[in-house]
């Protein structure tokens, strides 16, 4: 039975503290920055409280691939930091236990993490993003919650427009009302003033019944079916005491069909990602040949026929004998010009209408085909981003557990300040790779890897400082080595000085 030593459970339990808390704390911002930008989407439309968790669940589960990766890099970094802080690492290296030996089991459990983070990137995401943009599209197609204003126009109705004067908030009713029917046309529109109104909703949330007591009803009367626009148009006004009309307004939840979103790449795991995505190549390399054959075969690019019966081998003409002196033979730019006006310009006309023709039909064929290379790029960004989450796994640990062992502070204050910037260079990054692969800029791997290739080697670097226990941040270290660059560049000086005076005194 495999046993763990007691150093890999203490900094692994070390780093599962942090690493829990920390991985809640960044979901927890990437949520509260999810709900700030869509939080227009949801206000005022009434959204069951079991939506909301479930909407929100799916974000969060898309948004782990962001979480992960900050989560193990502030982790790391304040683990080491905390043991360096407390002189921990030192009293190890004391003896004899290299940085690697204490990173061993962390070491360890990051890869069964990132292969973790594969599986879910796979697996889960896939679903999580299906689900969450079903439920947005849904929740952006719901209407608003009805709430009716005092004092300006209401237009939460579709093709109607309410204005209140006040409310009897004992009752419910409305005092005061005017309302503007759009439903015939914004010329024809009918309008009706009551000086009470109930609005009640009916039992299937489908309709609204709006009751009027005691008003005047105006509608326009336009029969005049030939166009013709009289300045005045007759109306109809009518008095009531009790009117009741209903009105379509859905006030439930409608929760959009998954299955609309199957074909979309966010939805894919790799086996349908790499189907696709050959698919995809075989189309475009159909499109492209049908396209150069079709151009290459048509009228304007081809010869004209000549019979059989009427070549000639070139060995049998005789140059001298003619039928007509060479300089009589009239070329195509010639005829043009001597042809007569008219046919001139049916010439050019045809010719003008050609050249329209086989431009629209490039632009039309390049507008299929950069169509198909945009949708190539979004199903290969999607295929490379479920690998390159664990790579950034493994890069982030190999930064923040160097980084914490060399600068020694623990807590939450420079190893924060240390993760977020590195965070944000690499988030940056890895947006300006992803826009640049999903533009066609550069080639969707080397957009999609940008960030790794670039954070990859200062993680390198990091750990083989730590490893050697390089000064790296200590103030003290550098303060000696310009000191000793000050020196240098004094002997120099001392040293050219003098080879001056030697080079006068031999002169004279």
């Amino acid at each position: 039975m495999l046993r763990m030593k007691r150093i890999d459970k203490y900094v692994l339990t070390n780093f599962l503290t942090l690493f829990f808390a920390t991985f809640f704390i960044c979901s927890f911002i990437l949520i509260m920055q999810f709900l700030w930008m869509n939080i227009g989407e949801m206000v005022g439309k009434g959204l069951p409280f079991t939506v909301l968790m479930e909407f929100f669940f799916y974000a969060w589960l898309s948004l782990v691939p962001l979480a992960l990766p900050l989560a193990i890099l502030l982790a790391s970094l304040m683990a080491f930091g905390n043991m360096g802080e407390n002189l921990e690492l030192l009293a190890m290296k004391s003896a004899g236990v290299s940085l690697f030996r204490i990173m061993r089991s962390l070491m360890v459990f990051i890869f069964f993490i990132s292969i973790g983070a594969f599986v879910f990137s796979n697996n889960v995401i896939p679903i999580s993003q299906k689900k969450m943009w079903s439920l947005m599209f849904s929740i952006r197609q719901k209407s608003p919650e009805l709430n009716i204003p005092v004092g300006q126009f209401y237009s939460g109705i579709d093709n109607m427009r309410l204005y209140v004067r006040s409310k009897n908030h004992d009752t419910g009713a409305l005092v005061d009302v005017m309302m503007y029917d759009y439903s015939k046309g914004f010329n024809n529109a009918n309008i009706t003033t009551a000086d009470t109104v109930y609005v009640k909703m009916t039992e299937d949330k489908l309709f609204l019944k709006i009751t009027f007591i005691n008003g005047e009803g105006f509608e326009n009367i336009n029969n005049n079916e030939s166009g013709f626009k009289s300045k005045n148009v007759p109306y109809r006004r009518e008095s009531f005491a009790r009117r009741e009309i209903l009105v379509d307004f859905d006030a439930n939840f409608n929760e959009m069909d998954e299955s609309l979103l199957n074909n979309q790449h966010v939805s894919k795991d790799i086996v349908r990602l790499s189907h696709d995505i050959d698919s995809i190549n075989d189309i475009k390399d159909s499109l492209i040949n049908t396209y150069t054959n079709l151009l290459v075969n048509e009228k304007y690019f081809s010869n004209a026929y000549t019979p059989d019966s009427l070549l000639v081998d070139d060995r049998n003409i005789s140059h001298n004998n003619a039928l007509y002196p060479e300089d009589e033979v009239l070329d195509v730019d010639s005829i043009f010009m001597h042809a007569p006006y008219r046919s001139a310009k049916t010439i050019a006309s045809s010719l003008k209408a050609r050249v329209s023709s086989m431009l629209n039909d490039a632009q039309y064929n390049a507008i299929v085909i950069q169509d198909n290379k945009s949708y190539y790029n979004r199903h290969a960004i999607e295929l490379h981003r479920k690998f390159t989450l664990s790579f950034a796994c493994l890069i982030f640990f190999f930064i923040g557990a160097p980084l914490g062992a060399i600068i020694r502070k623990g807590g939450l204050g420079m190893p924060v300040v240390v993760s977020v910037l590195m965070f944000i260079v690499y988030y940056i990054i890895d947006t300006m790779g992803v826009k640049f692969a999903r533009e066609g800029v550069i080639d969707v791997w080397q957009g999609m890897w940008l960030s790794s290739f670039v954070l990859l080697p200062i993680g390198i670097f990091l750990t083989y400082k730590a490893a050697t226990d390089s000064a790296l941040f200590n103030k003290d270290g550098y303060k000696i080595f310009f000191n000793h660059l000050k020196l240098k560049i004094k002997e120099l000086k001392s040293k050219s000085l003098f080879n001056r005076k030697s080079n006068i005194n031999s002169a004279e």
